[in-house]
């Protein structure tokens, strides 16, 4: 196979790719605008939840090697 075969065989699977990538997300059910705005609230309060949990472990640990090194 010839170097310009080779190379036309990378596009014509480059083109098939895209056309099932395309055939794929037709068949995605997409969230409607409730749905995303719960779930954006979930995400958001986890991550304020978890920035907390983290801080306070954060601080217990930064005070307890305080304590070790007086």
């Amino acid at each position: 196979m010839g170097f310009l075969a080779r190379i036309g065989a990378g596009f014509r699977r480059t083109g098939s790719f895209f056309g099932e990538v395309m055939s794929e997300l037709k068949k995605v059910r997409w969230p409607n605008r409730k749905e995303l705005t719960t779930y954006t609230v979930v995400v958001l309060v986890t991550v304020v939840i978890m920035a907390v949990f983290f801080w306070l472990i954060d601080l217990g640990i930064s005070r307890l090697i305080d304590l070790i090194l007086r």
